[in-house]
């Protein structure tokens, strides 16, 4: 099941001018020392301050509620009615704002959670928030009809005609079902990623069709100077925060320190890195394992920003990701030429050294997701046998950077671990079919016996990442010391 070291043949091979192209251009990054910069540990109480005043918002939301007489007006069928629906479009208001705040790539704040998390949140916050919109709309309408002669269904004609922004929140709640229905995992599956995102930046022009009727019409907006100030504050930041980190800062940096791709190579069929370079390296600060949105100007379609990860620690000079080729945005890469303009957002995620909390790391990376363990194994602070890497395929071709990645691990003394093998058929497991007989812990532990003493680093396709972090999790290895990033949620 395993080796420790690679045959020739298993290792796919650039061509000798390739790979001397390539080691002019940007030097081979595991025959030079990576700049080696302070990790950046991010305080754990960022993570409970965020968390808290998520809760507050709500709490004071519903304070608001209770103190303009959402309680007494439950007394009656109408009111009831009304004022449960108030309620729940108050809330679902607060979700679709804290939902926006979520994916705006505040740094602090993504830092705390990573996008990883936060994306996984900001699914989780949108679906409850469109739930509860429903709910609004259904009990609004229900309480205005009990109490008017008009009926159902001139109650719905009267509320779209006569009250202030209604057309345009009827316009945003059609937006927001657009995003929500892509957004559900069977129809998401069958979307090209850019497609996906180009309809989902639709959320934010249905939480600003929204806005108007609350603002005008709704009790709980205009009760007071507090519920005003409140509202219109909530609103502003989420607004200022999309407008400054999502479209300012990236605009910023790329106009004042520009890259440009420096080389362009094939490192496998269907596999592609770049390599990026330029005044805005050094100020950008990545660390080994984060990854970007790149855009490259280089004709239709690169307004559509693609995740890519670094595939080598980070040296204040270049950039250098490697991407299977899996849509027509990886597809590009490989027509890329040297000099294109690059715009990037970033870094994110948390799958870097500063999350580490031991001595000891075990890094795990399946397919394409080799890429950022590859640079984590050159970025990482490390001694002789603190390392141990174990890399998962199913194919002795599909082993990417496996050439590189023995010889780092050699030149740093750690220890490198290949799992070749298709999947154990009809089973959930990191595992290849010639280990079917074992566990998914009891494999883990056979490779790595002292796996519960280290910290975890995971990189591959979810259902994987998620075999072999339960199965870290069976060997004893605590939940805060497993540590990976999803880019499917």
């Amino acid at each position: 099941m395993t080796t420790t070291d690679l045959p020739p043949h298993a290792v796919p091979r650039r061509t000798d001018a390739a790979h001397a192209a390539y080691r002019s251009e940007a030097g081979r990054a595991d025959e030079r020392r990576a700049v080696r910069r302070p990790v950046r540990v991010v305080p754990r109480w960022w993570r409970d301050a965020s968390l808290s005043a998520f809760w507050l918002v709500l709490l004071w939301v519903t304070a608001l509620w209770v103190q303009h007489g959402g309680i007494q007006d439950l007394g009656s069928l109408s009111g009831a009615l009304t004022s449960t629906g108030r309620l729940t479009g108050l809330v679902a208001s607060a979700l679709l704002l804290v939902q926006v705040f979520l994916m705006a790539r505040v740094p602090w704040f993504e830092q705390a959670w990573g996008q990883d998390e936060l994306a996984r949140t900001h699914r989780l916050v949108g679906f409850t928030s469109f739930n509860l919109l429903w709910a609004h709309i259904v009990l609004i309408t229900l309480g205005y009809a009990a109490a008017s002669p008009l009926g159902l269904w001139g109650t719905i004609v009267d509320f779209v005609l006569n009250y202030p922004g209604m057309l345009l929140a009827l316009a945003g709640t059609v937006a927001l079902c657009l995003v929500v229905v892509t957004s559900v995992r069977k129809a998401r599956r069958r979307l090209r990623y850019e497609s996906w995102h180009l309809i989902h930046l639709y959320g934010y022009l249905g939480a600003g069709l929204a806005l108007p009727h609350q603002l005008w019409t709704g009790q709980e907006f205009l009760a007071s100077t507090a519920s005003t100030v409140f509202w219109w504050g909530l609103y502003a930041a989420c607004a200022a925060t999309v407008l400054v980190f999502r479209v300012g800062l990236p605009l910023v940096r790329s106009l004042r320190a520009p890259l440009r791709v420096v080389a362009v190579h094939e490192e496998a069929p269907g596999v592609t890195t770049v390599v990026v370079g330029g005044p805005g390296v050094a100020r950008m600060r990545p660390a080994a394992g984060q990854f970007f949105q790149w855009r490259f100007v280089d004709g239709p379609g690169w307004t559509r920003a693609n995740p890519y990860s670094l595939s080598a620690a980070p040296d204040g000079r270049h950039l250098r990701v490697t991407a299977a080729h899996v849509g027509d945005g990886t597809q590009r890469l490989a027509s890329l030429q040297p000099g294109t303009r690059v715009l990037v957002e970033g870094p994110y995620g948390r799958l870097h050294p500063g999350v580490r909390t031991r001595r000891k790391v075990l890094l795990m990376g399946a397919g394409i997701g080799i890429t950022p363990i590859r640079a984590l194994l050159e970025g990482l602070d490390q001694d002789p046998g603190d390392v141990v890497v174990i890399h998962r395929a199913s194919t002795p071709e599909q082993f990417v950077l496996g050439e590189e990645m023995f010889r780092l691990a050699t030149a740093r003394g750690a220890r490198y671990v290949t799992v070749e093998g298709h999947r154990v058929p009809g089973r959930d497991t990191w595992l290849p079919a010639a280990a079917a007989h074992l566990t998914d812990a009891a494999g883990l532990a056979q490779l790595v016996p002292d796996v519960a003493e280290r910290d975890v680093f995971l990189c591959g396709a979810p259902a994987w990442m998620e075999a072999a972090r339960q199965a870290a999790l069976d060997c004893g290895v605590p939940a805060a010391n497993v540590h990976l990033e999803r880019f499917e949620y």
